[in-house]
């Protein structure tokens, strides 16, 4: 054959994507008449949908596959022109079947953005490759964090109310205000548990007032991730104070202790060594909860790194495994297992629990994060239904290092005591999940914070200068408090950091010279002492209004470490005590009933200028909340 002759017939396989033998080589070029489809899912109100399966199948076969990212999207790559059927399916959603036909012409197809509506039928369109290219860039996404009414409208998972509420809560007694003089430490455990801020969101949502022992006010405000500057180097936390005017006490000042713990590069985080353990009970047969908690597991899946592991384990009446654990690569096989699952019988939870931790001991990740994650209403029924024995099984196995979470589903039966109780004991954290998009922010993109622990067993310990402080309130962790011999012995539980995890902590403040709370200047309530000392050291002269004592142990050790910090007023800026204070004002003014409707009024006011044309740390829906229920308190 000519030179010439040879080398144009070698180009011409080659462009066609054929192997040829050229000189005892085989050359292989990639074709070059590989199509790319690419496209958005959101739901009805525009928002879009992350972790939708989307499967491209030929004549009834499958050939390509993938599931949309955190924003929506999803890109099938080197397809070959011909006619094809596009499948999108989500838990709890309709399943959506769309022909498009693929031509040369056209390499890259945008399709316009595909809706998904809750329900079990098949809808077909027909999408021809010469349409006009969408961008769909310009998809509107509705996210916690944006102040919009869709994030309200858009939670896909609509709560089916019980026959009989059996919802259960823990009783919490309000703190009172101290004498500095009398009691000049306050010492209590840390709380990165955020479920009591979606939990009073979906009962404002579903137009009633929550309980009041549901308002863990603690758990509002660490629902907000607030920007303290991040830790110096080799500290795992950071302390950030300010002082400044309560907003619903003139007389009075609101001090903030923030702490943020040191953010992990996804790059060079640990192993991870997961256990899925699954409530497939009958109380959990509805949509609000096993198909919510398998589409946020399924997202959840997704982020993970393929030399990462996931186990499934379920309980009903009974306890098994639904899958070994498994390497992520193996994301479709963990996705399938997720899919099978099925709700029925009683509620069996110490047998899965025990079953759980027994899969991640035998996977442990040494140095590696190893933790089992619990989603259920909280409905145990059957074996050790105790809360103590329950307590206790948890506490002997997280000394193993396998810590414990907690995502609490549902409404009629929510055992919100057990979850919160469990959660706390497994060193871990609590979260309840009340919409998808909620999901999202505990599974995707506050992971990190949420499952990879970077200082455990952190305590608080204040102590006030009675030379600036008269009386002091902690503003919530009232089942948070501990002995004040409890902060120096490392035997006594903490709470757990996660990565970039922020905790505030607020106290309202008497100032001194100033009455009393609640009272108006008078004689001193108690004489002067003859035999104590009262006199101020000169330390108490230094204008410092109080100390503020934080040890932390790391997440493998046994003996904790102190950092210290000083707090006093400043006439600068305050960057964050007014949101803070704001959130916390909410959660006092939803545990007192008597609160009048000025208060209110007042709160609505300052909530929505405090947002109004700025980034908002947390979730944008607050001000809505306060709406809510503001016009709930009138009726």
């Amino acid at each position: 054959m000519a030179p010439l002759l040879r080398q144009g017939l070698v180009l011409l396989l080659l462009c066609v994507g054929v192997s040829v033998v050229v000189d005892g080589s085989v050359v292989t070029q990639r074709s070059t008449t590989g199509i790319v489809v690419e496209g958005t899912v959101i739901d009805a109100t525009g928002a879009t949908l992350p972790g939708v399966t989307v499967t491209l199948q030929q004549s009834g076969k499958s050939v390509a596959g993938t599931t949309t990212s955190d924003k929506g999207t999803f890109t099938l790559p080197n397809l070959r022109p011909g006619a094809y059927t596009l499948v999108l399916s989500l838990s709890s959603f309709k399943t959506k079947s769309q022909s498009i036909t693929l031509t040369a012409e056209r390499p890259r197809l945008a399709l316009p953005p595909i809706t998904l509506e809750i329900g079990a039928t098949t809808e077909t369109m027909t999408v021809q490759a010469a349409s006009p290219v969408v961008d769909t860039k310009k998809t509107t996404t509705a996210s916690v964090y944006g102040l919009s009414s869709a994030v309200f409208a858009s939670d896909q998972f609509q709560a089916i109310p019980s026959p009989r509420n059996t919802e259960a809560y823990a009783s919490i007694v309000s703190n009172t205000f101290k004498r500095t003089a009398d009691n000049p430490l306050s010492t209590f455990a840390a709380d990165v548990d955020t479920a009591s801020y979606s939990n009073v969101r979906r009962f404002l949502k579903d137009g009633s007032l929550p309980p009041t022992d549901a308002v863990r006010v603690e758990e509002l405000v660490n629902y907000f991730r607030f920007s303290y500057p991040e830790p110096s180097s080799g500290q795992p936390i950071s302390i950030t104070t300010e002082i400044g005017d309560c907003p619903w006490a003139p007389r009075h000042k609101l001090a903030l202790v923030g702490i943020r713990a040191r953010a992990i590069d996804d790059r060079r985080a640990p192993r991870r060594n997961f256990v899925l353990l699954i409530d497939v009970s009958g109380s959990m047969d509805s949509p609000d909860k096993l198909p919510l908690v398998k589409t946020g597991l399924r997202m959840f899946v997704d982020t993970l790194r393929d030399d990462d592991r996931v186990g499934i384990v379920v309980y009903a009446g009974a306890s098994g495994v639904a899958l070994p654990s498994t390497r992520a690569s193996e994301r479709a096989a963990i996705h399938a297992a997720i899919e099978e699952l099925r709700p029925g019988g009683s509620t069996n939870g110490a047998a899965g629990i025990q079953l759980a931790y027994d899969i991640a001991r035998a996977n442990f990740v040494k140095a590696g994060v190893n933790r089992v994650i619990l989603a259920t209403d909280g409905d145990f029924n059957v074996g050790v239904t105790s809360l103590n024995q329950l307590v206790s099984l948890i506490e002997r196995e997280r000394e193993s290092g396998v810590f414990l979470s907690v995502l609490g589903v549902g409404t009629g039966n929510l055992k919100d005591e057990t979850m919160e109780m469990l959660a706390d004991k497994g060193n871990g954290n609590y979260a309840y999940l009340d919409s998808l998009f909620e999901a999202q922010r505990v599974l995707v993109k506050e992971g990190g914070a949420t499952l990879e622990t970077v200082a455990k067993d952190v305590k608080f310990q204040i102590e006030f200068n009675p030379a600036a402080v008269d009386e002091w309130k902690l503003v919530g962790y009232e089942n948070r408090v501990l002995a004040h011999e409890d902060f120096n012995d490392d035997k006594k539980d903490g709470g757990e950091l996660g990565a970039g995890h922020t905790v505030t902590v607020l106290y309202e403040i008497v100032p001194a010279g100033e009455a009393p709370a609640g009272e108006v200047a008078a004689q001193p309530r108690v004489d002067p002492l003859r035999f104590q000392r009262t006199s101020l050291t000169a330390e108490a002269r230094t204008g410092d209004w109080l100390t503020v004592k934080v040890r932390y142990k790391q997440p493998d050790g046994a003996v904790s470490a102190l950092m210290t910090a000083a707090a006093r007023s400043s006439a600068t800026e305050l960057a964050h005590l007014p949101l803070a204070a704001a959130v916390a004002e909410f959660g006092l003014l939803l545990r007192d009933t008597q609160a009048p409707a000025d208060r209110w009024n007042a709160l609505s006011t300052r909530v929505h200028a405090l947002l109004a044309g700025r980034d908002r740390p947390a979730s944008g829906d607050f001000s809505e909340m306060v709406d809510l229920a503001r016009a709930l308190r009138r009726k």
